[in-house]
């Protein structure tokens, strides 16, 4: 039998995949990523992790990706294209919905529980 519930255990998370943004979405910075997957359902089409950027300025395109953000810790400054800039922190959570194209400002080193679909 599957496990139906799911933890969120941030303190034993194991080994992120480390990466960066690809270059032509870099705006400022020389950007570290870091993404633990935690689970997924429905053939990958839902999933859910935890996610860490250290500080810089990237282009943020969702392409056809709803994805709901809490922040656990730092802060970052969104701003959607045409849109005034909007500050987050920890604490905070957010809808960013298909279409969503924007910039993505870390302010200190973010790390954030995320829930794509």
């Amino acid at each position: 039998m599957s496990k139906l519930l799911v933890s969120f255990n941030l303190d034993q998370l194991g080994e992120p995949r480390e990466y960066r943004p690809p270059a032509d979405r870099v705006i400022e910075g020389d950007i570290v990523c870091r993404n633990w997957d935690v689970d997924s359902a429905k053939d990958g089409q839902v999933r859910a992790g935890v996610f860490e950027s250290t500080v810089g300025v990237n282009h943020s395109i969702k392409g056809e990706t709803w994805e709901f953000c809490l922040i656990l810790s730092g802060v970052v400054e969104i701003t959607e294209a045409g849109q005034a800039p909007v500050t987050y922190k920890a604490g905070d959570c957010f809808i960013m919905k298909p279409g969503y194209i924007g910039t993505w400002r870390t302010i200190e080193t973010v790390r954030k529980v995320w829930v794509m679909a």
